[in-house]
């Protein structure tokens, strides 16, 4: 996944930048490899630190539960 949007928006982001011209391929090229560094690198850990901090997060509301094949929330009284 990193892969595939580092290579996309760093593409769409030279050509509207830049434009293609002699140079396009190597500047692409260039600022591809650091984009999917950033894009590896952020993917690797940033769900890892969200989960955590929605691990300490408490919740109002209570969960939704399947009952008789309808979603109703859960009566803990």
């Amino acid at each position: 996944m990193a892969f595939t949007m580092s290579f996309f928006i760093s593409l769409i982001l030279i050509l509207i930048n830049r434009g293609y011209d002699g140079t396009f391929l190597h500047a692409w090229l260039k600022t591809w490899s650091q984009a999917f560094i950033c894009a590896f690198f952020g993917a690797y850990f940033f769900p890892k630190v969200i989960q955590k901090i929605m691990k300490k997060i408490n919740f109002v509301e209570k969960p939704l539960i399947i009952e008789n094949d309808i979603l109703v929330r859960e009566q803990n009284d």
